[in-house]
């Protein structure tokens, strides 16, 4: 690790940051400078996890994923010739619950401007309401009848004054008043490992991030208020998916599936070894493989991927209990390279259950649509990259200027916690 001893020290720290994403198949890491509303990515590094590193996005073995990020982040930091002291660290798993509440409020006075401490009131009411809400779907899903869990992320998705979209509603007059807030929760184990990890790098945790939430904005955020997607990013472990409402993230789920399952039915069919098979793999999603192997591939993940589509399927149907869902599939993450996975998504019968106003088109989110990440390394290719990129894309909010709501939303969140 001397070279992170090499850069420290040598420039000004608030201008860089680093995307650590620690994936169940690679961790995958970018050191970024922030210039304005940009991330200039200016080194990039990869190191494969081991089996027994990661399950179902959940670390299993501290040590061995500080190993791995040690490794990417010499990778990255050799290339920038940099080694910045903070760091955005994604989040996924099972248990990673990503709710956006909302509350309208009656003002008595519609006539009188609206102060500080009454957005200050709504916002600690919402997040009061939002984290039972959490410790109760946990507590249910794990069979606890008490589960400890933390805030991982909040930000504010909307302000309306009487229907009106804005931004600053400090001022206006107005009845009713409704502000939207996302909130991410995850158990403290889960929580404590990652925190553990940027301690033993050595690094300034910035904020930890449920990926959902990062891809749903990096594309979401600069398209208005009547942007509505689906975002579906399918990783080694888990697939996520958020769902972005007139540009409100509606929520975001995730379920313990993912590419990793592929490969191993790919290496007990063709009684290969676990990193042949996801060689193979590779390459059949690069229609690189013989026929007789591409056929032999196809059978033998016929059926995992139908599962995987029974569990889009029942995550959406939970959706559509909110209302109709957007007709705009984007999908990203290495798993989605699968030509299986966007085959089955286009010939896909939704039933009735999946409340879609029109047949939804399928599409790729690629490093190209996240235009608020500039890479000058050239190295950020795939679909597979896009999830780093959107978590830097959430640095740039972090380092810069905050805005006046999310500064509320942190003070409550402070004394929420204290």
């Amino acid at each position: 690790m001397s070279i992170f001893n090499l850069f420290k020290g040598k420039v000004n720290f608030d201008e860089y940051a680093i995307a650590l994403d620690i994936g169940t198949e690679f961790v995958k890491t970018l050191i970024f400078k922030i210039e304005k509303d940009k991330a200039r990515v200016i080194g990039v590094g990869r190191q494969r996890e081991r089996l027994a590193d990661i399950q179902g996005g959940v670390v299993t073995d501290i040590y061995g994923v500080i190993r791995n990020c040690e490794v990417a982040l010499e990778q990255a930091a050799t290339q920038a010739r940099i080694m910045p002291e903070q760091v955005v660290i994604g989040i996924a798993g099972e248990l990673v619950k990503g709710i956006t509440c909302e509350v309208k409020y009656i003002r008595p006075d519609q006539n009188a401007k609206i102060t500080h401490n009454e957005l200050e009131e709504i916002v600690e009411k919402i997040q009061k309401q939002t984290y039972e809400r959490a410790r109760r779907v946990l507590a249910f899903e794990t069979g606890h009848k008490e589960i400890n869990v933390k805030l991982v992320n909040a930000a504010v998705v909307d302000v309306k004054i009487d229907g009106y979209h804005v931004t600053n509603p400090l001022g206006f007059q107005g009845k009713e008043l409704e502000v939207s807030i996302f909130n991410a929760f995850a158990p403290n184990v889960h929580l404590g490992a990652l925190q553990t990890i940027a301690e033993s790098l050595d690094l300034d945790l910035l904020s930890i991030a449920a990926e959902p939430f990062a891809v749903a904005r990096c594309q979401g955020s600069d398209q208005g208020t009547d942007f509505s997607a689906i975002f579906i990013d399918i990783g080694g472990g888990t697939t996520d998916i958020a769902i972005v409402s007139q540009g409100g993230l509606v929520g975001t789920r995730m379920f313990a599936l993912g590419g990793r399952a592929f490969t191993k039915r790919i290496a007990a069919v063709l009684g290969e070894s676990f990193l042949e098979a996801e060689a193979d793999k590779l390459s059949y999603s690069a229609g690189k493989v013989s026929d007789e192997k591409k056929g032999k591939i196809a059978k033998a993940i016929q059926d995992d991927t139908e599962v995987w589509l029974s569990g889009v399927q029942l995550t959406l149907e939970e959706f559509s209990e909110k209302g109709i869902l957007p007709s705009r599939i984007m999908l990203c993450g290495g798993g989605s390279n699968l030509p299986d996975v966007g085959k089955i998504m286009a010939d896909a019968k939704w039933g009735r259950n999946v409340a879609f106003a029109k047949r939804p088109t399928i599409g790729y989110l690629k490093p190209k649509n996240v235009t608020s990440v500039i890479d000058d390394t050239g190295e950020l290719k795939g679909v597979e990259d896009v999830t780093p990129m959107a978590l830097a894309n959430l640095a740039i909010d972090m380092v810069g200027e905050e805005k006046l709501v999310d500064g509320i939303l942190s003070r409550v969140i402070g004394g929420l916690r204290s």
